[in-house]
Formats: structure tokens, C-alpha cells, sequence
């Protein structure tokens, strides 16, 4: 069963394994209506409220208002009393506050007297999700109370988590990695240009490759014999590669025009143009994933930068060169470069596919046994797979990593959450 709670500005859902119906059950369902009657029941369960909107607790004609206040400030806890329904003022009682967290962590909090209300001595950290001990004195009397106090919470069979493919892992180290993304076109390099002429004016007498054809280095290509000694002389492939163009005939004059054109592009180059601020990043050596518009991804580093700057665009180029084994990689083509410009160890990091957002907050899961909650993340450095996690989580938590999504749906279906 799912009992509706309300403390302070918070009014809180304690989850049970029930919630799991986002996960597992069909609309309809039986299991579905039960679980919505049990929930229609919670909504109206809730706990009494004091005129400050808080938690009301009461024993005799004594009483104690819990509020979270949180506007404008951090979280803190004002505590206001009453006897008879009569407001107390705060030097009246005294308080001690304990929570306990999922973890097994424990909070605990002091009062002292502030205008009209007791206020606690620390700060009320997120999630508001814990088990509640209150302790008062007031004349002569001691007063106690437990409750149960849960947001972002919700309860999930192993069986369950893994038929539906919620995956996780453990946040620790990692390698975050500062990128920066420009454009640029391939070419081939020069060396990889062949244009064959005739060694002396002469006619053509014999040709044994076209174009399209596929050559070796030192490879017939045709005969011509010389105008001036009437002797014969080979014509011979400079480079292997692909003979991509040809201008000759048999008892064509061959003159110091090519006769064929021979490309091999079993490496390019790829001529990256930075702008701005961008050009400041770049240097040698750094590393670049190359990505054509069909997909493909080619690892690389700047081998050269341009000292020069492009007039018209103010660009500086970088020349990466790339294995191109199955010439899927042709000249002319435009590309998209990520440049690594920075990298650096963070002590603390989950993946970026983990986050979600509950309220204003980014999030990820932490499970813990076969229970979930929210964990309110405060992030630094970022890349395409890790972020830098500055406060939030604990190095050695077990978080969601994949599918998270399903987590936060089934958490939003029981109502497991804060509101103010």
C-alpha cells in the first residue's frame, strides 16, 4: 500500500514494491485498479498540517509544526510549538531532530530559538528522503514521534530491473575529455598524385591499361617509340593506385602532356579549418575523431598547422592524415572534426547517458538493494560519455545506467515526489 505523507512545503510518497506497475503491468490490469484504489485511498490519508503548512505532531494538548523551509534560502527546519492550539514561543520547548537516510546515514539536528519558531542548526540536504525521529521537552514532559518521510523513492524486484533492462554501475574515477567541433573537406595528399607524360616525344605503339584500372608501382602502361632514336621505351606506373584518367591512343604523338592519371588513396588527408576561439585550442599532435556524412568514424592527430590564417574566412588550417585501406574516405568530401584539446582525470564521474531530471535538479538513480531514489547531482566537466559528479553522490554508489528513464516513470506514477 502507498500512504501519502506531508512534511513542511514537502508532500511525499512512501513507495513500495507496488510502484513497479510502469514497469511490468498492462493497463487495466487487475493488479493496475488495485494498485490505483490503494493510491486513491493514500491521497486522502495524509497528515495533518499546521498553519505554516507543515508536518503537525501531537500528543495531548501539545504539538510541534515541521516545516522545510527552502525559499530564497537553503533547506532548513523551522519548528514551530502549540499547547492548547495556542502558539508557544520558541523558548518554551526544546527539540532534537534525527533522519535516517536509505544509505543508513544519519542526520542529525539541534534548535534554537528564532523570532516566532525553533530553527534547526544545518542544513537539510537533498534528497528529503529519510525516517523521522523527533524528540521535545516542554514542561517537564518528553514527547517523541517516527515517521516515514520518502521522495524520489521507489522499490523494484531484481527479476524485474533485469527483464526490463535497467543496467547499472559503479560511480568512481574517469577520463573527462574537452572537445571542440569544426568542419573540414578531405584531399588527397600529394603523394598520392600521379601524372605519367612520355620520357620523349614519340608515338604511342602499344597501351595495356584504361582507366578504372587498378596498377602496382612499376607497372606497364603502354609503349611509345621515341621520334629520335625509333627505339621503344616502357612507360611505367610511378605509384600503385587507380589510374583515374588517360590521354593516348595507339599512333597518338605523345608529347609532355599526361598520359594517364594515377591516384592512391590508401592515405588521406583531411584539412580541418578552425575559427575563432577555436584556432586558439588547436595544436599538434592532438588527437581528432573524424566523421564523414555517411557515418564513418576515423581516429586521427594533427600532424601540421598552418601558420598562416585564411583572409576571407580567418580560419587556421590542421592537416590530419588518415588510413583510407578501403578508399571509403574520398577527396572532396566534407567531414566533421572532434578535437580532444584537454583531458583530465576527475575522482568522481557517472555516465552522461545516466542523467535525468527530477524537478530543478539533474539526477541519477542510486540503487540500492532493490531500492531506487533519486540522487540531486551538482556537475562540473562534461563530455559525450562522462560528467564530473562535484556533490550529490558517494564514490562507490551503484547507479542506473541504462534505461533509467523507466526509474523515474515508475517513480512519477506512485507520486514519489516533492512538492512545495
Amino acid at each position: 500500500m502507498n500512504k501519502t505523507l506531508i512534511t513542511g512545503f514537502i508532500i511525499v510518497v512512501i513507495t513500495t514494491a507496488v510502484s513497479i506497475g510502469v514497469l511490468t503491468r498492462e493497463p487495466g490490469s487487475a493488479e493496475d485498479k488495485h494498485e490505483h484504489e490503494a493510491q486513491g485511498h493514500a491521497d486522502h490519508d495524509e497528515a495533518d498540517r499546521g498553519p505554516h503548512g507543515g508536518r503537525l505532531l501531537s500528543q495531548g494538548s501539545f504539538a510541534i509544526e515541521i516545516v522545510i523551509a527552502e525559499t530564497g534560502l537553503p533547506p532548513e527546519f523551522h519548528v514551530y510549538g502549540y499547547d492548547h492550539d495556542q502558539p508557544l514561543a520558541p523558548d518554551d520547548f526544546s527539540l532534537r531532530i534525527q533522519l535516517t537516510r536509505l544509505d543508513g546515514t544519519v542526520d542529525k539536528f539541534n534548535f534554537s530559538p528564532l523570532g516566532d519558531f525553533l530553527r534547526g542548526d544545518g542544513i537539510v540536504s537533498e534528497p528529503h528522503s529519510f525516517d523521522v525521529e523527533a524528540s521535545a521537552l516542554f514542561a517537564g514532559n518528553a514527547f517523541s514521534w517516527n515517521y516515514a518521510s520518502h521522495e524520489g523513492r521507489t522499490q523494484i524486484p531484481e527479476q524485474i530491473a533485469a527483464e526490463s533492462g535497467v543496467g547499472v554501475a559503479i560511480a568512481g574515477s574517469a577520463l573527462v575529455v574537452d572537445t571542440i567541433q569544426v568542419t573540414g573537406t578531405v584531399q588527397a595528399p600529394p603523394s598520392g598524385l600521379s601524372e605519367v607524360r612520355a620520357r620523349f616525344p614519340g608515338v604511342v605503339r602499344k597501351i595495356f591499361k584504361d582507366v578504372g584500372d587498378e596498377v602496382q608501382a612499376g607497372e606497364l602502361l603502354a609503349i611509345v617509340e621515341s621520334n629520335e632514336s625509333l627505339r621503344t621505351y616502357d612507360v611505367r606506373a610511378p605509384i600503385s593506385g587507380l589510374i583515374v584518367a588517360r590521354d593516348l591512343q595507339v599512333g597518338q604523338v605523345a608529347t609532355n602532356n599526361p598520359l594517364y592519371q594515377i591516384i592512391d588513396l590508401t592515405t588521406v588527408w583531411v584539412q580541418l579549418d578552425a575559427l575563432g576561439r577555436d584556432a586558439a585550442q588547436v595544436a599538434e599532435g592532438q588527437s581528432v575523431q573524424i566523421i564523414t556524412l555517411d557515418g564513418l568514424t576515423v581516429e586521427g592527430s594533427i600532424e601540421w598547422l598552418s601558420p598562416l590564417v585564411a583572409h576571407g574566412s580567418q580560419s587556421q588550417r590542421a592537416r590530419v592524415p588518415l588510413p583510407n585501406p578501403d578508399w571509403r574516405i574520398r577527396p572532396g568530401q566534407f567531414v566533421r572534426g572532434i578535437v580532444t584539446v584537454a583531458s583530465s582525470e576527475v575522482p568522481l564521474a557517472v555516465r552522461t547517458s545516466a542523467l535525468q531530471t527530477f524537478r530543478d535538479f539533474d539526477v541519477v538513480y542510486e540503487k540500492i538493494g532493490t531500492t531506487y531514489e533519486v540522487r540531486m547531482l551538482s556537475l562540473g566537466r562534461r563530455d559525450s560519455e562522462y560528467v564530473e559528479v562535484l556533490g550529490g553522490l558517494t564514490p562507490g554508489a551503484v547507479y542506473v545506467t541504462d534505461n533509467s528513464y523507466l526509474i523515474k516513470a515508475d517513480i512519477g506514477k506512485s507520486g514519489a515526489s516533492h512538492q512545495h
